[in-house]
């Protein structure tokens, strides 16, 4: 089997994911409303779920998520194949889940995520999920790095990458996109 972890973040040049819709309450606000990622920006994004296997997702996400989505219906196709997709979700709180394809991960996330992507195929995709990004980026078990980068320093908030983490990356791919964004791509270095 072969399965890869692929995070996907809206990151500030200063590292923050928290909150980029601002859906959170974190007072953050929408980092990324004043911005256009334009019509490669959106492209890009679709490839990449339609693409992904799976979602994996922590309990934060996932019922920020499940709460939108499931009543958002685009001409894109985006919208069904999110719904549709395969999602996991690891949290030691969440019984089940409300969201169709939802399977609950309990226990400990670095052990239940390594279970899961040992006996799975195709790329589990990440959005959101900072608690369990710091788990698992540490343990090594996230592969891909995909960064929509956004000209702004938020000055506060969760980043990707935990206090004190030390990953070596490998650049795959930088592309200029509208407003500013930059797409970067990065493979974890062995």
């Amino acid at each position: 089997m072969s399965c890869r972890i692929i995070v996907t973040q809206y990151i500030s040049l200063d590292g923050i994911i928290e909150d980029p819709v601002g859906m959170e309450a974190s007072g953050l606000g929408d980092w990324t409303g004043p911005f256009s990622r334009g019509p490669e920006g959106d492209r890009l994004k679709h490839e990449e779920l339609f693409a992904a296997s799976a979602l994996l997702l922590g309990r934060r996400t996932y019922e920020a998520f499940a709460a939108v989505w499931p009543q958002v219906t685009d001409d894109t196709g985006f919208a069904a194949r999110i719904n549709t997709l395969p999602k996991h979700v690891v949290s030691g709180t969440l019984a089940s889940g409300t969201w169709a394809q939802t399977s609950i991960l309990q226990g400990d996330a670095v052990r239940q995520v390594a279970a899961l992507k040992a006996r799975s195929d195709g790329d589990l995709l990440v959005y959101g999920s900072a608690a369990l990004l710091h788990a698992l980026i540490p343990a090594g078990l996230v592969d891909d790095y995909r960064l929509m980068v956004y000209p702004v320093i938020l000055g506060r908030g969760k980043t990707l990458f935990p206090q004190g983490a030390e990953v070596r990356l490998r650049l795959r791919q930088v592309r200029p996109l509208n407003d500013g964004i930059v797409w970067m791509e990065y493979a974890a270095a062995a």
